[in-house]
Parts: C-alpha cells; structure tokens; sequence
C-alpha cells in the first residue's frame, strides 16, 4: 500500500549526511526533485534492486550536555524512529565506540524496529577491519563496515536493510477506501479540521494506531462510503528546536502522504501562505496525489469585496507548481464550508482514477497540434504519433514521438492544459512520459 520508509540515524558527524546523500544521489536512483521543497532535501523517493522506498536523512541527535542528553535524543530522533519501517544506526569507526551511541543503541532497541548498525569511514578493511568488532558491544546486530565518501559497502548495506522490507509493503494491496491525509504546519487546526468533519452527523467506526506516535488513522463512514483520515497533528511546540520542527514536520508529512489517495493541504488564513506550505505541498504534488487546499481560519479574517480574491493570488503564486489544486476557505471553528470537504474529496478521488479513451486522447491530440504547431530545432519538427493513457492515482499519459529532445517542457503543458480544458482533472497531477519511435512503425 505505501512504500517502506528507511530513516538514518546517529550523532553528528559520523558522516549521515554524506551516507544519505550518495545513496540518494548516486548508488540507488532518486526521483525528480520536488516543486516547492528546497534543494536542502531530507527526504528522497529510492530505488534499489527494483524494490521502492523513501530514505529519511533524521538530522544529529546532538545532547547539548549530560543533564538533558536523553530528553535531547527523544525530541529529536523519536518521531523519525516511529515513522520509520527501517533504521539504519550509523557510527564512526575513527572515533570508536562512544557513551552517546549507547544511549542511541538503547533508544532503538526500545523501538522494536529493525535496525541495519552501519560502522562508517572504514576507508581501508586492512587499517580498520578490527576496529569493527568493537561495535558488536552495542548489542544492536552484525556491525556493517561502510566507507560512504569512497562508496565501500553500500550494496551490501542496501541487500540487509532490504530484508527486512515486507511482501505488504512492497506490493500493492487491494484497499478501495478513499485514503485523505490532513497535513500542514504545526497550529494552522489541522486537529480541529479533522474532529470538525468527523464530529458532526459521522459515524465513527474505529481508531486504529497509525505508523507514527501523533499520526492516527481514523475510519469515517459518511453517506455510506467508508474512508481514512490520516491525521498528522500533534506536533509539540519548543522554541529551542524551531529548526527541527520544520524538519520533523516534513518527516511526518512524507509518512502520512505516502499512504493517502487525496491531501488536504491546511494554510493559516491569519499568517498567509508561506514557504513552509509550499515544502509540504510540494511533498503531495510529487508524489501525484490529489490535493485540496483548504485555507482555515476564515472567520477571523477582516473582509471586503477583494479578499477573496487576493488571497486566492497569493495562494496560487506560491503554489504555482500546482495550478490544479483546489482550493476552499473554510473555519474549523465555526464549521463554515466544511460540509463541502466530504464532496470535495469525491471529486477529486473520481478526477484521480479517470480514465480517457485513446480514440480520445488522439482527437485531442491531433486538434491541438493543429492549433498550435509544434516546435522545431535545426529544420527538425517535433511529431507526435498517438498518445494513450497507461495509469491512475495519477492520470499518466504516454505520448510517442519522433524525437524526445524537441519535446520541449512547454508544449508538454500546453497538451495538458488542453486535456484539462476536455476533462477537468480538477485536484489532481497529470503525469506525462514522452517515449521515442520511427516513423516507419506508424
């Protein structure tokens, strides 16, 4: 149903940031770069040996001094060990076995999740082969000797964390409910959104724990169609770890967005839209799911003629990645337009699993081509055969063409403004892959 989520844990400095950077980057392919999400990445979609899977890079569980040194360490580090399915504990052969990796060792044996103990800078078997066995006495598994700056050990690293991936997680399972995660930043009333549509006239089947300790799934039945609401609220406020804040938030939110069909994307109507929601919709947009934007705190916003549709512009500036969202201003307080939310969310599952005839698609095809020629490089025009529509969740499209290179990104969209312009696909990414062929197999 959703991806396996592998997270990176250890002190600063033992080199996680360079073992995750050469695994996102070098050693396993990494998916495009997400629109709205800074190039300071986190978080990166994986591929190795064709099994999928989202690599976290957790940050340092840095003690600031004994006293708060395991206070430190949960705050940090405990949301990226819950959400995770994987964790790769990484250590630093030159320094050898230290007090704070116990205390780390012991935080994940406590967790009850797999755990893949990686010893790393072990540039040399010869030199530092020994030094290895050191790290048995943190009674967490086989120490792997790992060199992430020389790229020593990674496939054999990727082979162990692999193993504990499930068949479930791996494979698509057969679950039709409408799946609707509630993201945004800390405070925007993402808890009040959800208790507010499931409160009201809703029967609630049950509370099932989520895969993280603040994310819960909760079952809804409304109008007789069951659904999910994966809730990621519960982020605990401290001034002292604001950067960490925005980082875990982002944690949560690749968790809780893996495993939905359709995001509704909450934004503070009395703080504006700002660069943390486009990170956090950027995460939604690249993944292909649908989304809903849903501006809270309506109410208390002073109001003219022209509201509305200034905020509406700032909305769509800064979310301009994702021109199709929807977009809904309504008050969890007061329950204004939250009765739209459960259409809303048909809607756009609907818009999600459309699918286009190809006798259609080439109708269109051939009508814009004919509006608008496509473009040419050295006296060679870009020819478009036929297109035909091979997926959902999201609608994805493959167009064949005589040469790729003159497909150029902005005639691509004006193909996709013109099957929106036929079909809508209100609330969701339309995805398009541009492959090759000759003439003569026309």
């Amino acid at each position: 149903m959703s991806k396996p989520i592998v997270a990176i844990v250890g002190r600063p400095n033992v080199g996680k940031s360079t073992l995750f950077n050469v695994l996102a980057g070098e050693t396993i392919s990494i998916v495009k770069d997400t629109p709205g999400v800074t190039r300071d990445r986190i978080y990166a979609d994986c591929t190795w040996l064709n099994m999928n899977f989202t690599l976290i890079d957790t940050g340092g569980i840095e003690p600031d001094s004994r006293d708060i040194i395991l206070s430190q360490m949960r705050e940090q580090a405990q949301i990226a060990i819950d959400t995770a399915d994987v964790i790769i504990f990484i250590v630093d052969v030159r320094q050898g076995l230290v007090d704070s990796d116990s205390k780390v060792a012991d935080m994940l044996r406590k967790s009850g999740k797999p755990v893949v103990l990686a010893v790393n800078k072990v540039d040399s078997f010869q030199k530092f082969g020994n030094d290895v066995y050191e790290f048995y006495n943190l009674g967490i598994g086989d120490p792997m000797p790992v060199s992430a700056a020389s790229r020593l050990g990674l496939g054999d690293l990727l082979d162990e964390v692999a193993k504990h991936f499930t068949a479930e997680q791996l494979e698509e399972t057969e679950d039709d409910r409408p799946r609707v995660a509630i993201v945004g930043k800390p405070n925007v009333g993402k808890s009040s959104l959800i208790n507010k549509m499931i409160g009201e006239n809703r029967v609630i089947v049950s509370n099932i724990a989520g895969t993280t300790r603040d994310a819960v799934d909760t079952e809804v039945v409304h109008n007789g169609t069951e659904y999910v609401f994966i809730d990621t609220a519960g982020l605990r406020r401290k001034s002292k770890v604001k950067e960490d804040l925005e980082r875990y938030s982002i944690i949560r939110t690749v968790s809780a967005v893996e495993r939905a069909d359709v995001v509704i994307m909450v934004i503070d109507a009395t703080e504006g839209v700002t660069e943390q929601d486009a990170k956090i919709a950027g995460i939604a947009h690249d993944r292909g799911k649908g989304i809903i934007v849903a501006v809270n705190k309506w109410d208390a916003i002073e109001k003219n003629d022209k509201t509305i549709y200034d905020f509406t512009k700032k909305v769509q500036d800064t979310l301009s990645f994702m021109p199709y969202a929807e977009l809904v201003f309504i008050s969890a307080v007061t329950g204004q337009r939250i009765g739209k939310m459960f259409d809303l969310i048909d809607m756009v599952r609907e818009n999600q699993t459309l699918r286009v005839a190809t006798g259609v698609l080439n109708e269109i095809l051939t009508e814009a081509v004919a509006m608008q020629q496509p473009p040419s490089d050295k006296g060679k025009r870009l020819r478009l055969y036929y297109m035909t529509q091979v997926a959902v969740k999201p609608p994805t499209f493959v167009i064949f063409v005589n040469d790729k290179e003159l497909a150029h990104f902005s005639y691509i969209r004006y193909l996709e403004n013109r099957i929106r312009d036929s079909f809508g696909f209100k609330g969701t990414a339309l995805k398009f892959i541009v492959r090759e062929r000759s003439g003569k197999e026309e």
